[in-house]
């Protein structure tokens, strides 16, 4: 399979640690471009990537013909923005999450993608990790019986309030930040929409730091009671949990796997011992991009669609919504 060639729209901290380095790792990849006005910004992706070409702008990247596809891990309320632009310019997207800022914001995308030929998608990087694909194969085989109820807990502590996470203007806030995860994980596993939501919000400088959501999902097999804790000003913690008439399904490094913890799942069945799979050196950001590359090349299945993100980001305005 020939290598797609990728550039990367800026010189963020999360794509020089985790990002820059699995494209340049993965198979079917070559890390051929960064867009950034900073020498300093762009010396530590050269220290790993000698023979990367580093353009000042992002037009610049845009208009290299070298490159194929662009991963996007600008600001949020820059997302969709920068995408459009890279599928007018012939570019393949892989943008992080959220790709918009609301749900309304995802259909020109899609329009955009559809008229251009090409594949376009959100960085949702946990539906390519293995234990993911075995907590949906359990589900759907009824291994804890009838789901009743899931529950995600995913915290982090970030007073820095000069961090875009805690800007308003940059789409901050826990919600924006790592509700995908918490709203998501339930929603591709369970297979499952958002019934009635409840959300109790607590907000600094006009971000949340912190939402309590609760209230109800509906799965092919009917409605099972749901609640999330997202948080930027908690201690790190993070966990994702499903509970069954006859078992449950323990995640307990759901989203940050091999960066916060090692990767495992428990799973819990009615006078059976527990089952423990644990999943050592797995780097689902490698396996997200080479799954994006089999897409293209290949045209293999690929497992989160601008469609599957508009339906996130709809829980999300939900979420909002829905606060008390």
């Amino acid at each position: 399979m020939k290598p797609i060639n990728w550039g990367i729209l800026g010189a963020s901290n999360f794509a020089l640690k985790h990002m820059g380095p699995a494209i340049h790792a993965a198979s079917g990849a070559r890390l051929g471009a960064l867009a950034t006005s900073s020498p300093e910004k762009a010396a530590p992706f050269c220290a790993f990537c000698p023979d990367l070409r580093v353009h000042d702008s992002y037009d610049a990247l845009l208009a290299d013909p070298e490159i194929e596809a662009v991963y996007i891990p600008l600001p949020n309320t820059l997302h969709i923005e920068w995408s459009l632009k890279a599928l007018a310019a012939g570019k393949h997207v892989l943008c992080e999450k959220p790709i918009a800022m609301r749900a309304e914001e995802i259909g020109p995308l899609i329009a955009a993608r559809d008229a251009a030929g090409l594949f376009a998608t959100e960085a949702y990087m946990i539906v390519h990790h293995p234990q993911w694909e075995q907590v949906r194969e359990w589900l759907d085989e009824g291994q804890i019986g009838e789901l009743r109820h899931a529950d995600v807990v995913f915290s982090f502590n970030n007073p820095d309030p000069a961090n875009i996470r805690n800007r308003a203007e940059t789409g901050g806030g826990s919600i924006p930040d790592i509700g995908v995860y918490a709203y998501s994980s339930v929603r591709y596993a369970a297979r499952a929409e958002p019934g009635a939501l409840r959300a109790l919000i607590r907000r600094e400088n006009g971000v949340d730091v912190f939402a309590q959501v609760t209230g109800e999902m509906i799965g092919p097999q009917g409605g099972f009671s749901y609640s999330a804790i997202t948080s930027t000003r908690l201690h790190p913690r993070q966990e994702v949990t499903f509970q069954g008439d006859r078992g449950l399904i323990r995640v307990h490094v759901p989203f940050n796997a091999g960066v916060a913890g090692e990767a495992a799942l428990t799973l819990q069945r009615t006078g059976e011992p527990d089952r423990v799979l644990r999943y050592p050196g797995i780097n689902q950001y490698v396996l997200q991009v080479e799954n994006f590359a089999r897409h293209i090349r290949e045209g293999a299945p690929y497992p989160w669609t601008l469609e599957d993100a508009r339906a996130g980001q709809a829980m999300i305005d939900k979420v909002r919504a829905s606060e008390a």
